[in-house]
Order: structure tokens, then sequence, then C-alpha cells
């Protein structure tokens, strides 16, 4: 075919289409029917072929789907929850149900609410609790002083360990023997009997350690203890300023060490030092000096005239041993010239409780300031100072060789008050002295421990010498005695809150007094064997007794609690309970006294544990703490959620059901306060129990017979309305369980109703109709009673019961 008759063809077509009316004019190019070829196809492709087979799909069916996605869109749902429409008074039926539908809703709104409240209540609390316990451990780690800087040392790890292999202790010999004398100490006093001084009895078993510094802790502590007692209504860091007996008791000890150190000096070169006569200080110190100054090292010294011996170290010396009877011997025998001062030295010492005489003193300060201030003697100087207590800022090097030494000359021109003039130094100075000016660098704590220790505690800074020792693995056990010592003699000084850090400062004290936080100190220590060792750990704990947390409640029994739901090994804390209802063999029970109950205990470890969702251990122990009921209220809480399963070796139901039965036991025949609902719940649950262990049994005419003792499902539609009456009186935990009751004995009838058809034997029992329409009416009332309780019913419980049924007619 050529162009000529296709361009006439083409005509012809074209001008039969203008004619017809029935398709419309369209005129494109070949380029514009290409490009909508294209905009159609793009538009198949991004509706995808999946909604076209869709469409062919349904449209095969005769669905059409464009009018039923209008039909979808126009629908109006209303909300689950939304009020409905009010509607005209005048229509009083609608405006009931309109009134009642509401009401439902608004219940249902209300329930939600409180529910989402209370979960968010519970949501936080546990948020607060673990904070808490994150603070507490942060707090605790926290050993270093409250000061600037924190020092952090790193606490033992918790690992978790084999329970086939059992738990070892871990206290050493040196823990191990303090707790003994611990646990000795508090069987005292809860007999009430005459306390023990505690720092004797540590320091009895310190000696069999064989370290000497360790026995020279000890040996500082009796001397300061040594004091009058202190009232226990007033607070121990005044008292120690107020009393000088403190500053006293160091002297004594830091003479009495260097009479020993003397002796021991003199005894190693006997034949230089040539001692002879009564023994006595004066001899004593005649001897040393000799034995120290010969004439080769006496340049300087003045006054050379006692049997060849210099006058001033003579001085000196006898004052270093605390006898000042013998420094004015020595005085006198020095001769004329030292008349002032010899005056002050009988003042002293016949007067020892008056003041000085001002004018007296005045002279001598004079004299010393004019001529002795710059003499050569440096013992003369320092006899001076100490007794008139004058140039403070004099450290007298050349005589003060040692610590002791000079914090002997500290302690020994100390004054009650403080001068107008700035030159006399008083117990707060010194303490300001040795704790913040010089501090722990300038003795080198870090490698003496028991040095520093010893110039706080000599200065009356128990709690920070205390704090200070701890920070030590090796002193930590000594420092926690200790202060448990000072603690019960009422000398050491408490904060205000037991969450405050182990050493704190108060604003009302003076400067520089720090208070030490016992608790922390104790549960620190504590804290490492209290799960090998729980006996041993509330022995410590005993001492928390008279504390209370931030809520107001006793710390030993916060501390006994916590204890007890973390070791949950209640039979050991509580002890067991015996079949006529009492409670022994617990580690508790020991310390039973007029302030402190084993069941007041018992009762706050159960409320916590409640309060932790625990209820099986709170169970035990709200029996062990004599509140029956709520271990009733609980016990039958907890059997409404598994009583309907059945009884496997371990499982939560059994231990349930065994201590049900226990309860039962020894319930029976005895009379406890508790509400009638509580025990009528308990009884009803513990039939239950058999029940539903003889229906899993498949021992079906026992359940039947426990069931009908019960009176709780009807077994006829005659009883149908004392069955309903009764539910109605059910408390919620069997109305949990009601369900289960009713579907296994269902079960039941229709498993007897199989029996009696004869589907496995095959064989029609006689009178065997008249017992079929009697379990027909069986299941006829269970599946009436169902419909008729007003309790909702869970899942497709009805629809079981009605099935059954069915399968039976």
């Amino acid at each position: 075919m050529d162009f000529n008759s296709l361009l006439q063809q083409a005509q012809r077509l074209n001008n039969e289409i203008q004619h017809t009316e029935e398709l419309p004019r369209v005129e494109r190019t070949i380029s514009q029917v290409l490009q909508a070829t294209k905009e159609l196809h793009t538009r198949v492709t991004q509706t995808g072929a999946q909604d076209i087979q869709a469409h062919i799909l349904l449209g095969s069916k005769g669905i059409d789907l464009p009018k039923i996605s209008q039909k979808l869109e126009s629908l109006n749902a209303r909300k689950t929850f939304e009020p409905l429409d009010p509607v005209s008074e005048t229509d009083v039926q609608n405006f009931l149900k309109n009134e009642k539908e509401n009401t439902i809703l608004s219940v249902i709104e209300e329930v939600h609410k409180n529910a989402f409240q209370s979960a968010q209540k519970r949501k936080w609390e546990h948020i607060k609790a673990e904070w808490r316990e994150e603070k507490v451990k942060l707090m605790n780690a926290l050993v270093g002083p409250s000061q600037n800087w924190i020092d952090i040392e790193k606490l033992p790890e918790q690992t978790v360990i084999n329970e086939t292999f059992g738990l070892r202790s871990c206290l050493n010999n040196i823990e191990m023997a303090y707790a003994r004398e611990v646990y000795d100490y508090n069987a005292v006093v809860i007999k009430g009997a005459f306390r023990p001084n505690l720092v004797q009895k540590f320091s009895k078993v310190a000696k069999n350690f064989n370290d000497t510094k360790v026995y020279d802790i000890w040996e500082i502590m009796k001397y300061m203890v040594d004091v009058t007692p202190v009232p226990r209504n007033r607070d121990p860091l005044q008292t120690r300023i107020q009393i000088k007996q403190f500053v006293e008791q160091a002297k004594k000890y830091l003479e009495n060490r260097y009479k020993l150190y003397m002796s021991t000096v003199i005894s190693s070169n006997l034949r230089e030092a040539r001692r002879g006569g009564v023994p006595s200080t004066f001899n004593l110190v005649s001897a040393f000096v000799g034995l120290t100054f010969n004439k080769s090292n006496c340049f300087g010294l003045q006054d050379v005239n006692i049997d060849g011996k210099p006058l001033w170290p003579m001085v000196y010396y006898c004052l270093r041993c605390g006898d000042m009877q013998s420094a004015l011997r020595c005085v006198l025998m020095g001769g004329a010239g030292h008349e002032d001062f010899i005056q002050i030295l009988e003042d002293k010492i016949n007067k020892p409780e008056q003041k000085i005489n001002s004018k007296l003193e005045g002279q001598v300060k004079l004299h010393y300031c004019n001529k002795i201030k710059n003499s050569t003697d440096p013992y003369k100087k320092a006899v001076y100072c100490i007794v008139i207590g004058c140039d403070i800022n004099d450290q007298h090097l050349e005589v003060a060789k040692t610590t002791d030494d000079f914090l002997w000359i500290q302690l020994s021109i100390l004054r009650n008050e403080a001068s107008e003039n700035g030159e006399s130094l008083t117990y707060s100075g010194l303490q300001v002295m040795i704790l913040e000016k010089y501090g722990e660098k300038h003795f080198n704590a870090n490698e003496q421990q028991h040095l520093y220790f010893q110039v706080l505690a000599l200065t009356g800074q128990f709690e920070a010498a205390i704090e200070f020792l701890a920070r030590s693995e090796k002193y930590r056990a000594h420092a926690v005695h200790i202060a448990l010592a000072l603690n019960e003699m009422m000398l050491i000084g408490g904060p205000r809150n037991v969450q405050e850090p182990l050493l704190s400062v108060d604003i009302e004290d003076s400067v520089p007094m720090r208070r030490l936080n016992m608790a922390r100190l104790i549960m620190l220590y504590v804290k490492k064997f209290e799960m090998t060792d729980p006996a041993e750990a509330l022995q410590y704990y005993f001492f928390l007794r008279n504390l209370k947390d931030p809520d107001g409640r006793n710390l030993f029994l916060v501390c006994v609690s916590d204890l007890a739901i973390e070791c949950r090994n209640y039979d050991l804390l509580f002890g067991k309970m015996t079949p006529n209802g009492v409670a022994s063999g617990g580690l508790l029970q020991q310390f039973d006294c007029v302030n402190f109950d084993s069941r007041t205990a018992a009762n706050i470890v159960a409320d916590e544990l409640v309060r932790k969702g625990m209820f099986e251990d709170a169970i035990k122990l709200y029996d062990l703490a004599d509140m029956q009921s709520n271990s009733l209220r609980y016990l039958s809480l907890l059997l409404s959620q598994v009583v309907h399963q059945s009884s496997k070796k371990g499982s939560l139901r059994e231990r349930l059901a065994i201590l049900a039965t226990e309860f039962s036991e020894r319930l029976r025949g005895s009379r406890i306060e508790c509400e009638a609902q509580i025990v009528v719940t308990f009884n009803l649950l513990n039939e239950l129990v058999s029940f539903f262990d003889y229906y899993h049994e498949r021992r079906y005419q026992l359940a039947l017979e426990i069931l009908a003792s019960t009176k709780l499902v009807p077994f006829s539609m005659g009883e149908l309305e004392e069955s309903l009456n009764n539910f109605k009186g059910l408390g919620s935990e069997i109305s949990k369980a009601y369900p289960y009751i009713l579907l296994a004995t269902m079960d039941i009838l229709y498993s007897q109703y199989k029996m009696l058809k004869g589907k496995d034997t095959g064989i029609l029992n006689s009178g065997g109709d008249s017992r079929l329409q009697h379990l027909r009416q069986q299941a006829k009332a269970l599946t009436n009673m169902a419909a008729t309780i007003p309790y909702r019913m869970p899942g497709d419980t009805n629809k079981r019961l009605v099935q059954t049924e069915i399968l039976m007619n």
C-alpha cells in the first residue's frame, strides 16, 4: 500500500469521526500521545501493583472499592470515653439511660485516672528509692574530711558467691577479737548492769596484737578518757573545751612517756650515768643530764652549778617529767637572782587552782623580754616560756627535738583566755594550729598515721583523729572501736543529721571543732561483713539504737530492716514460729529489752517488704510480729492468684499451700484479733486449695464434696438464689478465683457426663437418663450463676461455660 492510499483512508476516517456524536473530538499530535502515555504509566507505577490487583480482585467480586472508601471516610466514630450528648429532660427513659451511661463512663475514667496517678506515684517512689541508695553509696565513699577537697576511697565490690561452697567470714583475727568484746559489752547493757569501760576492754585486747603503734594509740585513749564523766544531756564538744583535765591528761601521757624514755637511755648507758640514791625524778633527771651534757656540748648554757650539771637543762627536764617540785629544787640550788621565778613556781605548786599574781607575772615577763629572750641558753628561754606562757611563736627547736617535745611545750604554755595583746595560746588556738595551720602534710601523715592521730587526740580533737585513722585499711578497725568506746562515754560530737558526711563542720561550733557521723562510720565498717556475719553486724548496729534517721525512725531498726531484706534469712534473724505460736531461735531476741522488741523489728521489716511487693516474705514476718491478721490478708491475696493452678514442686502455689495448712493447724481452736471477713476468706481459700488439688488429680467426687460444703456455686436452680447471696458477701480474693471455680466445676460435670454416656466404654449405665438430666440441670445452674453474678468475668469464661453446657444436651 502506498502513501496515497494511507492518506485517503485517514481522511475518510476523519470525516466519519466528525459526524459521530458519541466520541468527543480529540486533536493530539504524536508527541502529545507519547507524553500522555508516559503520564499514565507514571501514575500506574506510583499507585502500585498491589492496589491495582486489589481493584481487579474486588471488582471481579462485584465490589466497588471507590464507593466503599467514600463511605468509610464519611463515618464519624465516637470516642470510647466521650460523654454522651445530653437529651431533653422530658424524655425520661433516654435521660435515665444517658445518666446511667455517663455515670459508668465517669467511673471508668476516674478509675483510669487513679490507676495512672498511682502508677506514676509508685514509679517516682521507686526512682527516689534508687537515688537514695545511690546517694548513700556516694556518701559512704566520701571518707575524706569535709573540706575543700574530697578523697574517695574505693570500697570492696560485691561479688556473686557460689552457694554450694557456703559463706566464709569476712572478719580477720583483729576484727573478730574486737567483735567478741562488743558482744560482751552489749550483753551487759541489755541486762541493765553497770557498764564497763570500753577503752579498758579494747586496750587489753590490743595488747595481743603485737603492734606497738596500736598499743600506743590505745594508751593515749586510756589517758584522755580518764576525766570526770560527761553528763549525757550536754554537748561533748562544749564540755571538752571547758574541762581542763583533757590538757592535763595529755601532758601526763607525754611526761610519763618521756620518763620511760629517760629510764631506757640511762639503762642502756648504766656505767656512764652513775645513777644512785633513792629513785626519784630529780635523780633520774640528774643522771640523764649528766649523760647527755658534757663540757663539749655545754656551750651557751648558763649557771652550771648543780654538781657540775647545767642548771636550766635540769629545770627543763624536771618540768618535762611533770615534776614541778624537783624543778623548784633545782632553781633553789642555782643560787640568788631568781626570786620572782621561784615565787611563781611556789604559787603554781601550792595554789594550782588560783591564778598567778598578775603583777608578779608581769615582772617576770618583762625580765624575760629584756634579758632572757636574747640569751644563748635555749633551755632557760624554754623554761621561762613554759612557766609564764609567753613568746608563743618561738618553736624552741634547740630543745624540742621530737613531736612529743613540741606538743608538750605547746600544751604547757596554754592559757584559759587570750590576752589583749595576743601573746597567749588558748586551747582552740592550739587545735587550729595542729589541724589547719600545720595539717597532715606537715606531720607526714600518709607515712605516719599513728603519729598524726596522736597529735590530734592529745589536743582533744577526737573526731578528726578517728576519721583520719579510719581512712587507712590497717587502722580502720581500731578507729571504729575507739569511736564506739568514746561515744559510749559521751565524748564524741555527732552531727545534726545522720546523712551528713563522715566528718562535718557545724557553723555553731567553735573553730576548728568537727563532728563525727557515728552512724555512717559503723555502717561503713559493718557493710563488708554483714552478709557473712549477721550476728556480729547486729551487735554493731545496736550502738545506733539512740539515733534517728531523717524520717524519725530508730536507726537500729532501720539497719535491721535493710539487713533482713538484703539477706532474706528471716529464720536466722527473727527465729521460726513454733506450732504453739511462739517465735524462737532468732538473733534479734537477744536484744529484747525495755527499749527494743524483736516483734517491733519484724513488723517494720514486714511493712517494708509489703511496700516492695514481697508479700510472701511479709507473711512470715507479720506472723513473727504477732500480727496474724496481716499475715492472713496477704496470704489470701497471694492464694487467690494461684489457687486454681496445679501444684508443682517448688512452685509458689505449693509454698503458699503449705503455709496455709500451717496457719490452719496453728489457729484451729485459738482466738486471734482479726476481722471476721479476713478469717472467712482465708478459710474458703484453704478449702479451695483442696478442691483444686482434687480436681487436678481427677478425684472429682471429693472435689465436688468440698465445693458443696462451701456453698459457693449452685448445683441446682433452687440453690441459685442462695449462692448469689453468698457471692455478694465474698471478698475480692474469692471473686478473682470464682471464674476458675466455675470452669473447673463445669469440667467435672462434663467429665461425669461423658462417663455416663459411655463414650469410652460404650456401655450405658442403668438409670443413666435421670443422672444425665441431673448433670444437665447442674450445668444450667452454673451458666445461670455466671450470667447473674455482679462480676465481670474475664475473657471467654461465659462462652466456655455455655459451650460445655451445649455439649451436654
